[in-house]
C-alpha cells in the first residue's frame, strides 16, 4: 500500500480485509511485525487522538514514531507559498516535509481545510502539495475534505455492534457548534455510510448543505453498493428508525470562509444539540457517534453522551486498531 488517503481508492472487499486484519491483531497482536520500521508524523494542525493512536499502533507493532508540528520548530515552519521569507520562520514546508519523509518507512500529515475558497479545498490543494513533495508511502490523518482513517474506525465501530449495511440507516446530523468547522469528517463518514451500504440522511438546517460534490461522491458510493442517500432538515422524520445518529458540526458552504455571516447563520440554532427527545422515532437500539472531541451541551447532551446510547470510546479506540491495519499493510513483510 503506497497511500491510504480516501476510502474511495479501494474496494468493498479491500475495506472488508483491512477490518479483518484490524480485529485479528487487536485479538492476536504481532510486537515484532514492523520492528525496526519508523513513521514520521506531520501535523499541521492539532491533534489528540490521531497523534496517541498511531503512535500506540506502532509501539504495538514493535515499531516506532517520531513527531513534527511548526510548534516544536525552533527555527519556525512557514507554510505558504511564493512567500519571501524575511520574518521569523526559518524553515519553508517545501524542504520540511521532505526531510521529514526520508526519516521515515511512512509518513502520516494533517493539515486541515484553510477555509477561505471552497473550490481550493474541494480540490484539496493544500495537501497534494505536501503530498507531491514526497515519494514515501503516505496516511492521510486529515485533510480538507477526508479523514480516512476515523470512517474505517467508524466502520469497524458498526461492524462490531452488529449495526446492518444493507438496511441500516444512518443519519449523519449537522449540531450547533460556536465555530464554523472543516467538512473533512461530515465528508467523509457520509462517504463512508454509503459506501457500506446503508441508507443515510443527512440531517441539516436551511444554509448547511453539505456541498455537491461531497454528495455527488456519496450518491456514486451508495449506487455500486445498494445504499441510499438523501437529505433533510425534518428531524423526525431523519430519525424514524434509525440505527445511528453521527453528529458533526461544519461551515456553511453558502457562506464559506466568511467568519461573520456564517456566524449570523448559525446564531439561531442552539437547539441543534442531540438530546433524549431526538431519539423518541429511532430504534430502541440507536446508537450515538462522534468522532470527538465533542463539545458536552453544545453539541450533545451529558445524558446522552454518558448514556448507553453512546459508543463515542469504542470508536476512539477503533482508531487504534485500524490504523494498525493500515500500518502493517503499507510497512509489514508483506507490504
Amino acid at each position: 500500500m503506497k497511500a491510504f488517503n480516501d476510502l474511495a481508492d479501494f474496494s468493498s472487499e479491500e475495506i472488508a480485509a483491512l477490518l479483518k486484519l484490524a480485529s485479528r491483531l487487536d485479538s492476536a497482536p504481532e510486537p515484532a511485525a514492523l520492528r525496526g520500521k519508523v513513521l514520521a508524523l506531520l501535523f499541521l494542525s492539532p491533534s489528540l487522538r490521531t497523534l496517541a493512536s498511531f503512535q500506540a499502533a506502532m509501539t504495538r507493532l514493535g515499531g516506532g514514531a517520531f513527531v513534527i508540528s511548526p510548534e516544536m520548530s525552533i527555527h519556525g515552519i512557514e507554510t505558504r507559498p511564493g512567500i519571501v521569507m524575511d520574518g521569523a520562520a526559518a524553515e519553508h514546508i517545501r524542504e520540511a516535509v521532505p526531510v521529514i519523509a526520508s526519516y521515515g518507512d511512512a509518513i502520516g500529515i494533517r493539515a486541515f481545510a484553510e477555509r477561505k475558497n471552497l473550490a481550493n479545498d474541494l480540490a484539496e490543494t493544500e495537501f497534494k502539495a505536501l503530498t507531491d513533495l514526497i515519494d514515501t508511502p503516505y496516511i492521510n490523518m486529515e485533510s480538507a475534505l477526508n479523514h480516512p482513517c476515523q470512517s474505517l474506525a467508524d466502520w469497524k465501530t458498526m461492524n462490531d455492534l452488529d449495526i446492518p449495511a444493507q438496511g441500516g440507516k444512518f443519519v449523519l446530523s449537522w449540531a450547533y457548534h460556536p465555530k464554523a468547522l472543516p467538512f473533512a469528517v461530515p465528508a467523509a463518514t457520509v462517504h463512508m455510510a454509503a459506501m457500506r451500504g446503508m441508507d443515510v440522511t443527512v440531517l441539516r438546517p436551511e444554509g448547511f448543505a453539505l456541498p455537491d460534490a461531497v454528495m455527488e461522491k456519496a450518491h456514486a458510493a451508495a449506487e455500486l453498493s445498494g445504499g441510499s442517500v438523501i437529505e433533510t432538515d425534518d428531524r423526525v422524520e431523519a430519525m424514524e428508525g434509525a440505527h445511528v445518529i453521527y453528529a458533526k458540526s461544519w461551515s456553511s458552504a453558502r457562506h464559506y470562509g466568511d467568519r461573520i455571516a456564517d456566524e449570523k447563520a448559525r446564531s439561531e440554532l442552539y437547539h441543534w444539540c442531540v438530546d433524549d427527545p431526538w431519539f423518541d422515532n429511532a430504534r430502541p437500539d440507536c446508537r450515538f457517534m462522534h468522532c470527538l472531541p465533542v463539545r458536552r451541551g453544545v453539541v450533545v447532551s451529558d445524558k446522552v453522551l454518558d448514556g448507553p446510547r453512546s459508543v463515542v470510546i469504542h470508536e476512539a479506540r477503533n482508531r487504534m486498531v485500524v490504523q494498525m491495519a493500515i500500518l502493517h499493510q503499507m510497512m509489514g513483510a508483506k507490504a
